[in-house]
């Protein structure tokens, strides 16, 4: 059986990553005023957050249509016997859902919708190591088995810098963001059950950041083999900076840079940072 992998451009996989590695994408959208843009096809993330400093008015961001979905599956279909898509969290997109209603539609293809309950490059290391195992000849449900183990011990932590995206999202009212934003408040989130849910509120945002490194240098200082990123909205120094300082505490630790694309970074606002990873042994 060949299996091809395909993902969501929310797994922000460069494109020369997804060719190397032979994985496909759909888009999800981001709109501006009466512009419709796909995210990682017609607009990247340097160009994103240039145009919401100029516009007056926040982006909007939707999924895939069903109908680009099954197009991408029917010429898969072509080339594959099946497919093993692994999406952005359920519980912040309808993209997930939608993938299994197009895979409905398509015959002589057999589907396996994933739902990776997170987003980002933690997302993508779903894909990449999926990747590996089709290229290796595992079935699907391999695939699966192995992407289920990933899932135990994958987690992320992010803070978000500027409260008017999580107000105009509903996740703070507008009092909130008021008072937030005085009090230099930066909300540090994370996903549980497939959401994005507050888990600390702290002061200040070099103290937020402190706050994350820490929580994955108890882990890492347990033993064991971790993969890991630093993902920035628009902050890519800083990211840089961390990641190195994180190189030279723990040897156990293999990181990486990643970004906030138009989709997510629509949601979390320019100047978010957050850190994601697994464990690999």
């Amino acid at each position: 059986m060949k299996t091809a992998v395909l993902t969501d451009s929310t797994a922000y996989l460069p494109r020369d990553i997804r060719k190397a590695k032979n994985i496909h994408m759909v888009p999800l959208n981001v709109i501006f005023g009466h512009e419709s843009y796909q995210e990682e096809v017609d607009i990247n993330a340097d160009d994103f957050y240039d145009m919401v400093k100029e516009g007056e008015k926040l982006p909007k961001t939707s999924q895939p249509a069903i109908g680009l979905m099954t197009k991408k599956l029917e010429e898969l279909a072509e080339n594959y016997d099946a497919v093993v898509a692994i999406h952005l969290s359920s519980g912040i997109s309808g993209t997930f859902q939608a993938m299994n209603t197009a895979s409905e539609m398509v015959e002589n293809l057999d589907v396996h919708v994933y739902d990776s309950e997170i987003s980002c490059l933690m997302q993508g290391f779903y894909a990449l190591e999926a990747a590996e195992l089709a290229e290796n000849g595992a079935t699907p449900e391999q695939i699966l088995t192995r992407m289920d183990e990933m899932k135990q011990t994958m987690n992320a932590y992010f803070m978000v810098d500027d409260l008017s995206h999580l107000k105009r999202g509903g996740r703070l009212n507008g009092a909130q963001a008021f008072v937030g934003s005085l009090l230099q408040v930066k909300p540090v989130l994370h996903f549980v059950d497939t959401k994005i849910v507050p888990y600390e509120k702290i002061r200040t945002r070099k103290k937020a950041i402190r706050k994350i490194i820490s929580l994955f240098e108890e882990l890492v200082s347990e033993g064991g083999q971790y993969k890991a990123c630093i993902i920035h909205a628009n902050r890519r120094d800083e990211a840089v900076e961390i990641k190195k300082e994180i190189e030279e505490k723990h040897d156990n630790v293999d990181i990486e840079v990643s970004y906030f694309g138009p989709v997510i970074g629509t949601h979390l606002g320019e100047g978010a940072i957050g850190l994601g990873w697994y464990r690999k042994s």
